[in-house]
C-alpha cells in the first residue's frame, strides 16, 4: 500500500502488481473516477483495443463512458436513458492491460527528466543560491545535453529489438538508434548466438554508378550519375555461400564433391575440406554470421546463411526518445545536478574560474560514483565466474 506519511510509492499494491485500481459507483450524474496509475490511460475510440485499459462494472465490460486526457486520468460515464450509471454503490475497476502492467513494473527506480528538472530550480536555483537566476529553457538544454552524455558510456539505456531475418537479408534500423551493442542469432533452445560484424569481409558502397563501355559514368537527362541499385557489392554478398569464407563444411557437403569435368572425387570433403581447415583465421572460423551496416539506406544487412532466422539486436539510444517523460535512473541523479550546475556556470561570463574548476570536479567524482553504481557488479557472481580458473586447459 502506499506510504500513509507521504513515501514516494503512490500505488497501491493492486495497481502496481495487478494493474487493477476500483472504485465505487456514486448513483450522481457526470461524477469523475480519477485514476492514480504511474501509467498514463490511453484511449482513441472507446471499446476499440488499441487503448491501454478497460473498465468493467459489477463484472461487465461497459463502454458507455468518456475520456480525454484534460481530465488527467479521469472517466466520466454517459447517461442512457436517463438512468445515471453505474448506480449507487457498483463495484467499478479500471484495468490495464498486460503491456501496459509490464510498463510499470520496476518504475521505481527511476524519475523522469522532468522532474530533474524541476528539483533543480527548486534546489540550486534563486536568491541565495548556487545560481541566482536561469532559464527553464536554459536548464531544460543542459539536461538532455547531460542525458545523451550519460547515455553513451555511463547508463543503462541498451534497449534491444528482436527481429525475423527477411528474404531481403535487411533489417531497418530502429528509431531511436545511436549506436549497436550486440546483434545475437537466437537458436532453438533461446540461446544467443554472436553475430560479429562483416567490416573485414565486404562492404556497402554508398555510390555505384554506371558505366559504358569505355568505362565513363553514365548520367541522365539532368546530367545526374544514374546510380546501379543495388550495388553489385551488395548483390554479390546476399548470394554468398559462408561455407567458403568460413570452412565449416559438414560431411553433408560431400555431395559438393565434384571437379570441374563434373568427376565425382571420392573422399572429397576429407580430404579436401576438412584438412584445409588447418592454420584459418579464428575470426572467419564462426557459423553465426556476419552483419554490416549500411548507413545510406538505414538497414542492417546479413550474411546468407542467416536468412529467416531469429536475431535479436542490442543497441545504445541517447535516452532522449520520448522528451522530458525520459526515466532517469535514481542513481545518476546527484550526477545530473552536478552536471546542470556545472554547464549552466561554465558557459556563463564573468564566473570565477575557482568555481567553475570546483563544479567541474564534482561533477566528474559523482559521474565516476554514477558509472560504479550503475557497474552492477555483484561479489557472488564474480566468484563464480573466477573459479573457472582452476579449470585444466588441455
Amino acid at each position: 500500500m502506499p506510504n500513509p506519511n507521504g513515501g514516494l510509492i503512490t500505488e497501491t499494491n493492486s495497481q502496481y502488481y495487478a494493474g487493477q485500481q476500483s472504485f465505487k459507483g456514486t448513483g450522481v450524474a457526470d461524477s469523475l473516477f480519477t485514476c492514480t496509475f504511474n501509467t498514463d490511460l490511453v484511449l482513441t475510440v472507446v471499446g476499440v483495443s488499441n487503448t491501454n485499459f478497460s473498465v468493467t462494472v459489477d463484472g461487465v465490460i461497459a463502454t458507455n463512458y468518456t475520456f480525454t486526457p484534460d481530465t488527467k486520468n479521469a472517466i466520466k460515464f454517459n447517461i442512457i436513458g436517463g438512468a445515471v450509471i453505474p448506480p449507487l454503490d457498483s463495484d467499478i475497476v479500471v484495468s490495464l492491460i498486460e503491456t501496459a502492467k509490464e510498463s510499470n513494473y520496476g518504475s521505481y527506480q527511476y524519475t523522469s527528466l522532468n522532474d530533474v528538472i524541476n528539483n533543480f530550480i527548486v534546489a540550486y536555483v534563486g536568491a541565495g543560491k548556487l545560481i541566482p537566476s536561469a532559464k527553464r529553457t536554459d536548464i531544460i538544454f543542459h539536461a538532455k545535453r547531460g542525458m545523451q552524455e550519460f547515455s553513451y558510456d555511463t547508463l543503462k539505456t541498451i534497449k534491444s529489438q528482436e527481429l525475423t531475418i527477411s528474404p531481403s537479408l535487411t533489417a531497418v534500423i530502429p528509431q531511436d538508434y545511436v549506436n549497436y551493442v550486440r546483434l545475437s542469432c537466437i537458436d532453438q533452445l533461446g540461446v544467443k548466438r554472436i553475430i560479429y560484424p562483416n567490416t573485414n569481409l565486404t562492404i556497402n558502397p554508398a555510390e555505384a554508378p554506371e558505366q559504358d563501355l569505355t568505362g565513363q559514368i553514365v548520367q541522365d537527362n539532368l546530367e545526374e550519375n544514374i546510380d546501379t541499385d543495388p550495388p553489385q557489392t551488395v548483390e554479390r554478398w546476399k548470394d554468398a555461400d559462408t561455407k567458403k569464407i568460413t570452412g565449416l563444411y559438414t560431411q553433408d557437403s560431400i555431395n559438393e564433391g565434384y571437379d570441374i569435368n563434373n568427376t565425382y572425387l571420392d573422399n572429397y570433403y576429407w580430404g579436401g575440406f576438412y584438412g584445409q581447415r588447418y592454420g584459418e583465421d579464428p575470426v572467419l572460423t564462426q557459423q553465426n554470421g556476419w552483419f554490416g551496416i549500411d548507413e545510406v539506406r538505414g538497414v542492417f544487412t546479413f550474411s546468407s546463411n542467416l536468412k529467416g532466422h531469429l536475431i535479436v539486436i542490442e543497441y545504445i539510444s541517447d535516452g532522449l526518445a520520448y522528451d522530458l517523460d525520459t526515466r532517469v535512473p535514481k542513481m545518476i541523479e546527484d550526477a545530473m545536478y552536478a552536471h546542470i550546475s556545472h554547464a549552466i556556470i561554465s558557459t556563463r561570463i564573468n564566473q570565477p574560474e575557482y568555481i567553475v574548476q570546483r563544479l567541474k570536479r564534482e561533477r566528474s567524482a559523482k559521474l565516476r560514483n554514477a558509472k560504479i553504481r550503475l557497474s552492477n557488479i555483484k561479489i557472488e557472481e564474480l566468484t563464480q565466474l573466477m573459479r573457472g580458473k582452476s579449470k585444466w586447459i588441455k
